[in-house]
């Protein structure tokens, strides 16, 4: 799982269309910002099996350790990729979904160019 961060406009959707398109997502990629989540099927560039990945958007979502537990438990798995804008108050209960926690920070350098920071592996899940 990956943790997307940054202010608003500063291009995590963007950069997590990149990186759905480089998994082998095709077609649209909208956000899923009014959805909460998107589920999609990659296709690895040399063939072989399909790569499973999440595009979660938590910005309208509360605390989800009050949330139903299902609530989005079709965008987490063991084999899946997910990656996550906006995690906010969340961190936990992904944290508890997540088999790695990684996170990535965008934010604006100027007017016309972005900072990406590499991803960082968070604690391990349960610690």
């Amino acid at each position: 799982m990956v943790l997307v961060r940054g202010e608003g406009g500063a291009g995590k959707s963007t950069l997590i269309r990149a990186a759905l398109r480089e998994l082998g997502v095709t077609g649209a990629i909208p956000s899923p910002t009014f959805t909460v989540g998107r589920a999609y099927e990659g296709v690895p560039a040399g063939g072989g099996r399909p790569v499973p990945v999440s595009h979660l958007d938590l910005y309208r979502l509360g605390p989800l350790e009050d949330e139903d537990p299902g609530l989005l438990a079709e965008y987490f798995g063991p084999d899946r990729i997910a990656l996550v804008e906006w995690p906010g108050g969340a961190e936990r209960f992904l944290a508890d979904r997540a088999t790695r926690l990684l996170e990535v920070e965008v934010r604006h350098r100027d007017e016309r160019s972005r900072v990406i920071e590499p991803a960082v592996e968070l604690a391990a899940p349960g610690g």
